[in-house]
This record gives structure tokens, sequence and C-alpha cells, in this order.
């Protein structure tokens, strides 16, 4: 029986999912519930969306291969990637056939054979939700315990990473975090980036729509100045 993958939606020209230009593919299914996220239309695994198979995704991909260059490529995004994990690694192995750069962003908290997957993963752009317990079971919903066990994978596998972290007004937008922060990503090795991203009030429309109670009501966008000074003080400090 052939593997359906569950797509939420794509995009052929993504500027910030990698290097490169790149197609994107959000995948549908997250077990997170960050309070901060702005895609909750992906978080359903069980709803039906672009039902495709692996072959049927990467040839319409490889129609894009001439726009790509040197460094682009293709993104499997979502939702959380990890979740549909056998179509993940199809599509894998068959954009490493046709030379594709292949990226995975994630939060690290699926299932299936990491090691496998990662195999043709050429770059894992992983989000970092936070890096203590308390604060990561409040921002997402869920222990760590899955994120660390796909970063040590990542670590086994001296996989490139960039690392991602969502900065949120009255939340983690401390000298504090930055400090704990530090602290983590010195200990990894193949960091190429770190990038803090500042929170938006983008998606707050989708909650009304899907009738979920959006719980950062009051928070304001985070201001970018701000953030991209934080970021400085991080990666000066690395």
């Amino acid at each position: 029986m052939e593997i359906l993958g569950n797509i939420n939606s794509v995009e052929s020209m993504g500027l910030v999912d990698g290097p490169g230009i790149r197609y994107v593919v959000f995948l549908q299914g997250c077990e997170l519930r960050c309070l901060y996220c702005h895609n909750p239309e992906t978080w359903d695994k069980n709803k039906e969306c672009q039902k495709i198979t692996p072959k049927q995704l990467i040839n319409k991909i490889v129609r894009f291969k001439n726009y790509f260059g040197k460094d682009g490529g293709v993104t499997f995004s979502g939702g959380e990637p990890l979740l549909q994990p056998h179509f993940l690694l199809e599509c894998l192995k068959l954009g490493k056939e046709n030379g594709l750069h292949t990226a995975l962003d994630t939060a690290g908290v699926g299932f299936g054979d990491y090691e496998e997957i990662l195999k043709y993963t050429d770059l894992v752009i992983l989000d970092i939700k936070a890096v203590k317990e308390d604060d990561y079971m409040k921002i997402t919903g869920q222990p760590m315990i899955r994120f660390k066990n796909f970063l040590s994978t990542c670590q086994k596998l001296n996989k490139k990473l960039w690392l991602r972290q969502v900065i949120v007004p009255g939340i983690n937008d401390n000298e504090e975090n930055i400090k704990n922060l530090k602290a983590f990503i010195t200990k990894l090795k193949n960091v190429e980036k770190v990038e803090l991203l500042p929170y938006k009030t983008i998606g707050v429309h989708k909650y009304k729509d899907l009738k979920l109670n959006y719980r950062l009501k009051d928070v304001p966008d985070m201001d970018e100045n701000r953030c991209k000074k934080l970021e400085e003080m991080l990666n000066k400090q690395i």
C-alpha cells in the first residue's frame, strides 16, 4: 500500500525556511499547543487536507529545481513533520535521489526512526521553545523528553543546526532567558545560526474562526528592535 501524506499547504518560493530559495511543505498535525502558535489550523492530525504520495510531491518540487540555485531546495515544516515519519522519510529519500538540498523545520516532537530520517536531512531548523522544563511545559503543554531525544540524535549524527526561538513580551524577553539559552546552546555542536523571532499577533483571527481560546489576548507584538538587541546579545556570548 502506497504511503500518503497529509499536507496543509505549500510555498513554492520560500525565502526564510532555510538557505536560498526553497519549496516549503507544511505537513498537517502537531501535538504541541504553544501559547503563541499562529497556525492552529495545522494542529488536528486527523483533519483531511491535501493527500499526496511522496513521488507525486517530489515530482512537483523538482519542476522548481532551476530556481533553487546552488543553495536552495526543499524544506519540510508544519505543523510538525515528524508526526508523519514514514511519508517524510520517503520524501527525503526521493529528494536526495533527485539532487535536492533537504531541510527539516521542526520542534523535534514527533516519532519514528530519527536516525533514518536525519540520514537524508542536510539541515535541521530546530525551534527551541524553552530550555527549562517548567518553561517548556508552560509554553507548549508538553514535557521536554521528545525534544531532548530528537536533539540528542541530531548531536549523535553531527547534523547542521539552525536554532530559533520566538520571543514573547512578558514571557521570555529578558536577559535571564538569553543567559539560559546561551548556556544551552554552547553545549551543542554544529550550530550554524541562531535566530530570535519576534512574536506577532497575525494569527489571532484564526482562533476566532476555529472557535479556539487565544491565551495571549493582551500581549502586543514583540518590539523588533528589542528582539534584535537580544539576538545580538545572545550571539555575542556564544
